[in-house]
């Protein structure tokens, strides 16, 4: 069953974060992951977004996104993001 991770950030420094996004496309690719929403414009229809940005990975399955977040490719990336951005990650299984 596919399953997605989901970030909500806020970019705090653009150029650190430009460092990170460089490189996590490669990570990501390696483990089968692939971009659904990365970034861009949003309409917020209703209520109010936790951050301005918003992310979504789609992986064949929870264990797969799992691999992904805490492999060892992964992990300097981590300190990376969060260095220059501050949000939430989730991972949420998906239907089928």
């Amino acid at each position: 069953m596919s399953a997605y991770v989901i970030a909500q950030i806020d970019i705090i420094d653009p150029d650190l974060f430009k460092k990170y996004g460089e490189q996590v496309s490669t990570v990501v690719q390696r483990y089968g992951g692939r971009y659904i929403v990365r970034g861009g414009s949003m309409d917020n229809m209703e209520g109010a977004l936790a951050r301005g940005r918003l992310v979504v990975i789609e992986f064949e399955s929870q264990e797969a996104a799992k691999r992904w977040y805490t492999s060892p490719e992964y992990a300097p990336l981590i300190e990376l993001r969060q260095k220059a951005s501050q949000g939430e990650v989730v991972i949420v299984e998906g239907l089928g």
